[in-house]
């Protein structure tokens, strides 16, 4: 048995399938196949139930690929501490962001990143709360930036970054364009444009508002719109309000002649960005390095940054 090996039972056991585990380890199905039949015959155990449609994994063979996984990450630490020891900032992580954060956070922070770290390479995934978290546990990520708390996922711990205010986007006519600071009456009696259930951003747009309607005005389109570009299309349609995080404030639709931005007089009315990471995760002074980097490059007049960075670090030009 050997790390090779483990590697191909963790494959099939996320994959349920030996053609995608075989192409996901970049060998041939057949190689694959005989591998697992002989680590099977080692082991003295059935990990696989195959039928002509399926593979499902026996129980052992559940707690098998589990132990596993946690094998291959000590390996892995094994070569990260190495590397960690010659140079913790080269190399690539992998990082999962927000799609509510993605467009308004990585455009201003990889050119820093690419001049504080040259050694340093960041593989993007953008996703939503749900998958990256599963990412993460699941070792296919290093480190995700977020915007809700990861205390209660099991082996996830996180670095808080920033507070982010919410502002209220609404179309340049209406009577809330006018006003100098939103308030919680305003917001639960205003008719908001909302993202799908997937994204937390929703979440957080109902508890600031305290906004309980379940069914739209009838004034209101009832759709689940998966992106914030089609809200605020639709904001600048004169469809209806929506919510956004501060640092999309800067985004085009601040220049557009037929929205208006106005910021919330409204308590707690933020979401806190975290860059979360499993409690096991050998490089840690990656994450903090760049955990630092984030907090000196973000707006300050935008967002209020959580934590100082680390002594004698300066801010890149």
């Amino acid at each position: 048995m050997n790390l090779r090996d483990l590697r191909y039972l963790v494959a099939v056991a996320e994959h349920r399938h030996f053609g995608r585990a075989a192409a996901a380890c970049h060998v041939s199905q057949p190689t694959l196949s005989t591998q697992l039949a002989k680590l099977e015959a080692y082991l003295g155990v059935k990990l696989f139930e195959r039928t002509s449609r399926a593979v499902r994994v026996t129980p052992v063979g559940e707690r098998i690929a589990a132990a596993a996984r946690a094998a291959l990450e000590n390996a892995n630490r094994v070569v990260e501490i190495a590397r960690e020891g010659r140079d913790p900032l080269a190399g690539t992580l992998r990082l999962g962001v927000l799609p509510t954060l993605a467009p308004f956070l990585m455009p201003w922070l990889l050119r820093p990143v690419r001049t504080r770290f040259p050694k340093l390479t960041l593989s993007l995934t953008e996703e939503t709360t749900e998958h990256l978290v599963a990412r993460l546990q699941r070792h296919e990520l290093d480190a995700a930036f977020l915007a809700t708390p990861v205390e209660d996922e099991a082996g996830l711990a996180a670095i808080a970054l920033f507070d982010e205010p919410f502002w209220l986007a609404a179309p340049r006519g209406h009577p809330l364009a006018r006003s100098a600071g939103i308030t919680r009456k305003e917001l639960s009696e205003a008719e908001l444009l909302m993202l799908s259930d997937e994204h937390c951003l929703k979440r957080q747009t109902l508890e600031v508002c305290r906004y309980r309607r379940r069914v739209p005005p009838a004034t209101l389109p009832d759709l689940r719109a998966s992106s914030l570009d089609t809200l605020l299309e639709l904001v600048a349609a004169g469809i209806g309000c929506t919510l956004i995080p501060a640092l999309a404030t800067r985004g085009p639709w601040a220049r557009s002649s037929r929205m208006a931005l106005r910021p919330l007089d409204v308590s707690g009315a933020h979401r806190r960005v975290v860059l979360a990471h499993r409690t096991t995760f050998p490089r840690m002074i990656a994450l903090t390095a760049l955990a630092d980097l984030v907090r000196q490059e973000v707006p300050r007049d935008l967002v209020r940054v959580i934590g100082a960075p680390a002594p004698g670090a300066a801010r890149s030009t």
